[in-house]
């Protein structure tokens, strides 16, 4: 795809439909596989490509060998399900940037629950070939929960299947919210699992009974319309499809917003948007341990909006897709703007040195640098996106959705 140039309005009137979940819809059809008679074809989950990789796996019970590119959930959550298959052999792998991508603490945990997998790789990383088999029931096992928060979930989505489990975290979770949003949807689909303490979870011998019901629109999408809301603040912006009980870790950009001027007024599942008079900040800090999805659109914003920062909490983002600290770092130096940045942490002093501002902006192979990055077309009129096509991993319609919000887009 050429160059996506893109060129603000002066203020955004409109209503959006959001794209459902992808990390509650990949959770919805993990479990469905296993539930007794739910019917897979019958579910809607989001439609984008980290979903429809796991829809067409689960669908191809035969596949010996199974490709799921970028999408990171899917291949830790089919890693624990194809462990499980007894009889069935399949090497599982994806693409350049996900064999760089750490599995080790997942696989360590399966083997030790009897497991067959081995590297066909580099050791730690996919692609891994997998013989599922018998796997031991009611087990106690320890899991470091450091890396990732989806070798977790993972263990927990299939642990019912398992006679239950006993989850000892070695190492305090990354990204809670996430573990708490599978034990929500476990629990509703006739599991029972819970926390016991800070390190202990709990699933009790007890088998999935209900299929999963209708997956909510995606906080983390709804993050870029409340950046936009903040960035052209005579918008009235209404996002529909948002539970405002979500178990989604991401629903915190409600709070995070409000520091910033926005107002989120709930009316059933719909969000209606505006801005008050920002309060004076000489310096925003925030840590995004446990909501890692909100960083990148909270590092550009600040920056547009010339507020000196400091967000912590960020190690995981040097693992995702890209490296996200240092994609921001270089992709934010062409505008002007020169990160800070620590093993865990971005940080702004507040300095901007103008250059010239039809920069062409990459996005790493990475949905959320290109959405991210939209952002800098509210001051940088003509902003070059690269590779905008990215943002089919998580949200296919948001060029579409900018340019019906005013937006001029040409390639």
């Amino acid at each position: 795809m050429k160059p996506l140039r893109l060129t603000a309005p002066a203020a955004i009137h409109k209503r959006v439909r959001l794209p459902r979940s992808k990390s509650l819809s990949n959770r919805a059809l993990l479990i469905a596989a296993l539930c007794p008679g739910a019917d897979l074809d019958a579910m809607e989950p989001a439609e984008c490509d980290d979903t429809a990789a796991m829809r067409a796996a689960l669908r191809d019970e035969e596949s010996t060998r199974v490709n799921v590119g970028a999408a990171g959930t899917t291949m830790r959550f089919l890693t624990a399900y194809y462990a499980t298959r007894e009889g069935h052999t399949v090497t599982l792998d994806g693409s350049a940037r996900m064999r760089q991508r750490p599995i080790a603490p997942l696989v360590d945990a399966l083997r030790r629950l009897g497991a067959d997998i081995a590297y066909e790789g580099a050791d730690g990383f996919p692609p891994l070939l997998i013989k599922g088999r018998p796997l031991r029931q009611g087990a106690t096992i320890a899991v470091d929960g450091g890396v990732s928060s989806q070798h977790v979930s993972a263990l927990l989505l299939i642990a019912p299947a398992l006679g239950g489990m006993t989850i000892k975290l070695a190492a305090p979770p990354v990204s809670r919210p996430y573990i708490d949003m599978t034990l929500a949807m476990m629990n509703d689909c006739g599991a029972r699992a819970r926390w016991n303490g800070t390190d202990l979870i709990i699933v009790e011998n007890k088998l999935y009974s209900t299929p999963p019901g209708h997956v909510e629109g995606d906080w983390s999408a709804a993050a870029y319309w409340f950046a936009l809301q903040c960035l052209l603040p005579q918008s009235a912006i209404i996002l529909e499809g948002l539970h405002p009980h979500s178990p989604q870790g991401d629903r915190r950009v409600v709070d995070l917003m409000e520091r910033l001027g926005v107002t989120a007024d709930f009316d059933g599942n719909s969000v209606a948007l505006s801005s008050k008079e920002m309060p004076e900040i000489d310096r925003f800090s925030a840590d995004f341990e446990d909501t890692p999805d909100l960083a990148q659109t909270f590092a550009v914003l600040l920056c547009l909006k010339g507020i000196p920062y400091r967000l912590d909490g960020l190690a995981t983002l040097r693992v995702k897709e890209t490296d996200r600290i240092a994609a921001l770092q270089a992709e934010m130096t062409k505008l002007g703007y020169r990160l800070e940045a620590g093993d865990d942490y971005l940080a702004w002093d507040g300095n901007h040195t103008i250059t010239c501002y039809c920069a062409s902006l990459d996005t790493y192979d990475d949905h959320r640098m290109a959405m991210a990055l939209s952002l800098t077309a509210t001051r940088f009129p003509g902003v070059a996106i690269n590779d905008a096509d990215v943002v089919t991993k998580s949200y296919p319609d948001y060029w579409r959705h900018l340019a019906q919000a005013g937006f001029a887009l040409r390639n």
